[in-house]
């Protein structure tokens, strides 16, 4: 009998289903779509899911804007010299200027992009799948949320659901419900410039 082909490890996470003698020191395995949609009608919140390619931008992304109504989304995840964490939530065509957010949203220095790596032991997900339904993973509640006021005047927005091959079409109000019932509260400032 052959041996046991070990899985691959993702740096900083396996992901791998613990075992029950290793369940306290192995890190979760991150939601799957399905897990999110069913969290979603178990909260009651209405959603639609178009399937499509793989999108990495905005700009791929934006042929999508024919097929679901509402605003559509670009999500920064972003860190401060003091290794806080914030998802930054704006319409896909907000400019937000990196050089000055970190006076908006109260970062200890100037923001960069979190690595993929941290992305995925905090989030569980890839670098072109960032979405606020990602906090469904993060348990520890380490990211601070921000969602952009302009976003949040559409009635209905748009976001992956986890990964980049969907996009899932909410209301604004039931995104909020959504957020707090993974243990956060956003906040809800103009992050974007004017104009």
């Amino acid at each position: 009998m052959l041996p046991p082909v070990p899985r691959p490890r993702r740096p900083g996470c396996h992901w791998a289903r613990p075992r029950p003698e290793t369940q306290r020191n192995a890190c979760p395995v991150p939601a799957t779509r399905q897990d999110l949609l069913a969290r979603l009608d178990a909260l009651g919140i209405a959603s639609r899911t178009l399937d499509h390619a793989a999108v990495f931008t905005v700009a791929e992304s934006s042929k999508l804007e024919r097929d679901l109504p509402g605003g559509h989304t670009k999500n920064l995840f972003l860190k401060d010299k003091k290794d806080r964490l914030f998802l930054v939530v704006a319409l896909g065509s907000a400019m937000i200027d990196l050089k000055t957010l970190h006076k908006k949203v109260g970062a200890s220095d100037r923001l960069s992009f979190g690595r993929p790596e941290l992305l995925m032991a905090v989030l569980g997900v890839q670098p072109g799948s960032v979405t606020p339904f990602a906090l469904i993973n993060d348990t520890g509640r380490r990211v601070t949320v921000i969602l952009d006021a302009d976003m949040m005047k559409h009635e209905r927005l748009n976001y992956h659901p986890l990964d980049n091959t969907a996009t899932t079409n909410i209301a604004r109000e039931d995104l909020v419900t959504f957020i707090r019932a993974c243990g956060h509260e956003p906040r809800i400032m103009a992050v974007a410039a004017a104009g």
